[in-house]
């Protein structure tokens, strides 16, 4: 087997089959086998019957690519990494395991030749564990999906917001801008990336604690200390809506897991110590803004209660 697909749903069954009909059509330029799972991620709305009826409805109609198709039930809402966990070992432990898992947003949408240009990396390059494509929305606008992992720097350019300090710690600046040409970056989201089944044996599936967020950075991590590679894929076209699942362009405020997933992802891979001193870094550098802020009566971007939530999830917890 080539390649195994995961498209993961969360209460979004139509947009999930617009998503599988769209990957379908660019499967079909990959050479090799290929299967893909739609994994129904405790849904609990109808989504999974609606998703079996209509991949029954066109596998009896004939449609190219639908007898190649599974949908599956997570049993549990464990977040994004556990839900496409369930997909990546279905397919790892199956009596024909795949080369490559690629993981597909259930509101993204590639271009007929997207899947197959991050198959010919994989195959090019033996060094790469991680690909991801250039994504832009369903409007055209580019998306900035390539990234440098976070750091006590990013947090205190991030959170100031001022030019000069973002001048000098542009080597910590997490958004990486859009790519113009096929680069290696140190983490890349996961709305299409594809991951070579031989660095998941090695380094493990998305961690679990993860609900939502670094999930992703936390991984490209993994991969890049075990000696792999992660690489924006520039030619690989993908169309995204966003957050369509998460609900992130309307929050009124930053959920808990957030701060969570946060949380985590600094003390387990740079410990305590280090978690502490980056919180301390967000929290002052917020603070300092909204001062500037009011004082040049610029608008708050912030989500309401940010620095009181970042404070209260960064407390010990009994």
């Amino acid at each position: 087997m080539k390649l195994v697909t995961i498209l993961l749903n969360w209460r979004t069954p139509d947009m999930t089959l617009d998503a599988l009909a769209s990957g379908l059509r660019a499967l079909q330029a990959v050479d090799g086998e290929w299967r893909v799972t739609v994994v129904d991620n405790d849904s609990q709305d109808g989504s999974e019957a609606r998703l079996r009826e209509a991949v029954d409805a066109a596998r009896a109609a004939g449609t190219p690519g639908y007898d190649r198709v599974e949908v599956v039930q997570s049993g549990r809402n464990g977040g994004f990494g556990a839900g496409n966990n369930v997909g990546i070992r279905r397919a790892l432990g199956s009596g024909d395991p795949p080369e490559y898992v690629y993981i597909l947003n259930s509101d993204a949408f590639p271009a007929e030749d997207a899947i197959r240009r991050l198959v010919a990396h994989l195959d090019a390059h033996p060094e790469v564990g991680i690909v991801g494509s250039y994504i832009h929305g369903t409007d055209g606008e580019p998306h900035v999906t390539a990234f440098r992992f976070p750091s006590i720097g990013s947090e205190i350019e991030g959170s100031l917001r001022l030019g000069v300090v973002t001048k000098l710690l542009r080597e910590h600046t997490v958004p990486m801008g859009i790519p113009e040409r096929t680069t290696e970056v140190d983490w890349l989201a996961g709305a299409s990336m594809m991951m070579r089944a031989s660095m998941l044996r090695q380094i493990d599936l998305f961690d679990e604690t993860f609900f939502l967020y670094f999930e992703e950075t936390d991984l490209c991590r993994r991969a890049q200390d075990a000696g792999w590679k992660v690489v924006y894929v520039r030619d690989s076209h993908v169309a995204h809506i966003g957050s369509a699942s998460t609900g992130m362009k309307t929050w009124s405020r930053v959920p808990g897991y957030w701060f969570d997933s946060r949380r985590h992802y600094f003390a387990k891979n740079h410990g305590r110590a280090y978690l502490s001193l980056a919180t301390a870094a967000l929290a002052a550098g917020t603070a300092v803004w909204q001062v500037r802020r009011r004082l040049q009566g610029k608008p708050d971007e912030a989500p309401p209660g940010f620095l009181t939530d970042l404070i209260r999830h960064a407390l010990p917890r009994r």
